[in-house]
């Protein structure tokens, strides 16, 4: 199945000039899941993940249904405030605004093998700010995986030395 034919584009959110790349579809659509969340598996299959993040909020999505899938563990990257524990955060720029993300103190044992999932990689800061978390705990980042790529906001180059995996690109 062609992933690439389930995501709808949304014009002008969530402001105007943002062209959103919606997920939904693909979500509605039980093979076209199944598919993404295995091309993830197999892909970092026998690296030895023992811990999945997943970022706020689609990165939940794919990071619960492949630690699942994988036997890991799944620790959530939530924005500021959202987390009941004592956290450690992170800040960063988007492609349309500023952020700050948290996870939990006690998410990452120092030597776990994380991959880190989101929907979307645009600029790379959300990414970027959660690899820093990972590593800030002693966490070893396997890789960053994403459903979608904008190629043309080369956020791959925010996140040098990572492994990044995505399925389909734009």
């Amino acid at each position: 199945m062609e992933l690439k034919t389930l995501i709808r584009d949304v014009p002008d959110f969530p402001k105007k000039g943002i062209i959103f790349k919606d997920i939904c579809p693909l979500l509605q659509n039980h093979t076209a899941f199944s598919q993404a969340v295995d091309q993830f598996a197999r892909r970092f299959e026998g690296s030895g993940v023992d811990v999945i993040v997943g970022i706020e909020s689609r990165g939940f999505i794919f990071g619960a249904a492949l630690a699942y899938k994988m036997g890991a563990a799944f620790v959530p990257v939530r924005k500021v405030g959202k987390l009941p524990s004592e956290v450690i955060q992170e800040s960063y720029a988007l492609e349309y605004g500023n952020g700050t993300v948290e996870m939990h103190r006690d998410a990452i044992v120092s030597g776990q093998r994380v991959l880190l999932v989101d929907d979307l990689l645009a600029t790379g800061g959300t990414m970027s700010a959660a690899v820093n978390l990972v590593k800030r705990l002693g966490g070893h980042v396997v890789g960053a995986a994403f459903l979608v790529e904008l190629t043309f906001l080369d956020g791959r180059k925010a996140l040098p030395g990572q492994d990044v995996v995505s399925l389909i690109q734009y």
